[in-house]
């Protein structure tokens, strides 16, 4: 079987999205091969404007429907597969849109949402992002925890902070992830997990999705495709190969004032952080070119069973834990 051959018969999925939403994205996604892709629909937006935001994008892919459908159980990406469509779930990269109502989160699921990340780089209700002094999971927190366990909702810990995720952790009767981070072991950066933090997720059944934002990878934005599959090897040398996949956080068709948004805390008030240059690895600027990550993967040593796993396989297992369907 050729890397083209096996990337098109595998299941390929991506554990984070936020690009910008339009017809030309799916049709991307499609000549991707993309399977499903988990594609954020809240950052700093609260319970309304969260709700807009997925009107909007019902409607959008309702009329495109030739290209993507909705994703509410792992039984929907198989037939995403079949139908040759790519498979949408709605993800938040905050828990923001819950506000202070642990009744919300019941709602959410049954809009659609799959995976919600507990903090985005700030402290909210529930915890600590990774850009502020961590104070750890509150008692609101826990309470938002177990009813997220409870409707199978996936916790997500890319953004938070390393006290808030270990108390998550610990906490969460399910399986919680990183869905898109990269190790401190190749670069240091306050959005990279150590070692350590990978370790402490996966011996307690979690996962880790590997994401290939530039300014986090350790050749930055001279990084080129392979250099994500470095990065994708040394995480698996620590959790294994069962415990990880991808979560590429590619941002396609925004422009900087959505990254400016995304880099003041609550959308508007001070800085976190200044990215630079935005601009993906060579190989794979464009979600159309993900059939050059299953090659690059098979290139670097990868067997097609780890293959296979890494793309998507291993994701479609942890979201059947969480989703119980």
């Amino acid at each position: 079987m050729t890397p083209r051959e096996l990337h098109d018969d595998a299941i390929v999925i991506d554990g984070l999205i936020i690009a910008k939403w339009n017809r030309e994205l799916f049709e991307d996604m499609r000549r991707g091969g993309l399977t499903a892709a988990n594609c954020t629909v809240s950052v700093w937006e609260g319970f309304q404007a969260t709700v807009d935001n997925i009107v909007r994008s019902n409607a959008l892919m309702a009329e495109c429907s030739d290209l993507v459908r909705p994703v509410r159980t792992t039984a929907d990406i198989t037939r995403a597969k079949e139908e040759g469509k790519t498979g949408i779930l709605y993800g938040f990269q905050n828990a923001h849109a819950f506000e202070d109502q642990i009744g919300y989160v019941e709602v959410f699921k049954q809009l659609g949402v799959g995976i919600v990340q507990m903090c985005y780089n700030t402290q909210n209700l529930v915890g600590t992002g990774c850009y502020e002094r961590d104070g750890g999971l509150s008692g609101f927190g826990r309470e938002i925890v177990a009813e997220m366990n409870r409707v199978g909702i996936m916790c997500d810990l890319s953004h938070v902070g390393e006290t808030t995720s270990r108390e998550v952790i610990e906490a969460s009767e399910k399986p919680v992830c990183y869905s898109h981070c990269l190790p401190s072991g190749l670069k240091e950066h306050p959005r990279n997990k150590s070692d350590a933090e990978l370790k402490f997720i996966a011996d307690r059944g979690g996962f880790v999705g590997v994401t290939m934002f530039t300014p986090f990878l350790r050749a930055g934005i001279d990084a080129t495709v392979d250099d994500y599959v470095e990065a994708i090897e040394y995480v698996m040398n620590i959790v294994g190969e069962d415990a990880i996949g991808i979560g590429t956080d590619f941002t396609q068709g925004h422009d900087q004032d959505f990254f400016e948004w995304l880099t003041h805390d609550k959308g508007y008030a001070r800085r976190l952080t200044r990215f630079g240059k935005i601009i993906n690895p060579e190989g794979i600027r464009t979600i159309g070119e993900f059939p050059n990550l299953t090659e690059a993967l098979l290139r670097r040593g990868f067997s097609e069973p780890q293959v296979r796993k890494i793309m998507g396989e291993n994701w479609v297992r942890v979201l059947k834990d969480v989703w119980g369907a």
